[in-house]
């Protein structure tokens, strides 16, 4: 069986931090693959300050083209918005019965995280590994519990895709805090202007 980590996120746009982290789990545990999955609209997300979903998603194909271990996923383009992650994980396990699916998500999310739709089915039914992250510039303590809920180490990486796209809009320079090519296909397509 394939074990696949998703990593969910709205990637407005990818940045070395996400690529950081998945990399980190695709390489460092169990996992043989870290599939990106990109949210059209996350229901805690301001839609607004959204990319077009194609954007983001070629975005995040453009940064992973020479790593076999990193897949880009659409798997919520056909769905309900804003989505769900239970509902893409009933999806893409109902998809790929053969596969193993882990969920990924930054320690920043435990504390919010009986808000997500089935909150306890996501529990009881799937892994869970939490990175570490600073939130406001502490650690979060985690309360998540459950069977398959680990908390791992991974590096921690302070690159928000708010700073981002502040500087794009500010004609500042990304070099070095998105992967190479996104500032030029940022440049090419105009976005967040």
């Amino acid at each position: 069986m394939k074990k696949v980590g998703l990593y969910f996120g709205s990637f407005n746009p990818i940045h070395s931090g996400h690529l950081i982290i998945a990399e980190h789990f695709a390489t460092r545990t169990e996992l043989d693959e870290v599939w990106l999955v990109v949210s059209p609209q996350n229901p805690f997300k301001n839609v607004s300050e959204l990319a077009p979903e194609a954007h983001r998603l070629e975005m995040v194909k453009l940064a992973i083209i020479n790593n076999p271990k990193l897949q880009a996923c659409d798997a919520e383009f056909a769905m309900e918005k804003p989505s769900y992650s239970i509902d893409t994980l009933n999806l893409l396990s109902k998809n790929f019965p053969f596969y193993s699916f882990t969920l990924l998500i930054g320690e920043d999310n435990v504390t919010s995280f009986h808000k997500w739709k089935e909150a306890e089915n996501i529990l009881n039914r799937y892994a869970i590994k939490i990175f570490p992250r600073l939130h406001n510039g502490v650690r979060s303590e985690n309360t998540l519990i459950g069977k398959n809920v680990a908390m791992t180490e991974a590096p921690i990486i302070e690159i928000s895709s708010t700073y981002i796209r502040k500087s794009v809009k500010a004609s500042e320079s990304i070099r070095y805090l998105t992967p190479e090519g996104i500032s030029d296909y940022i440049n090419l397509h105009k976005l967040y202007r």
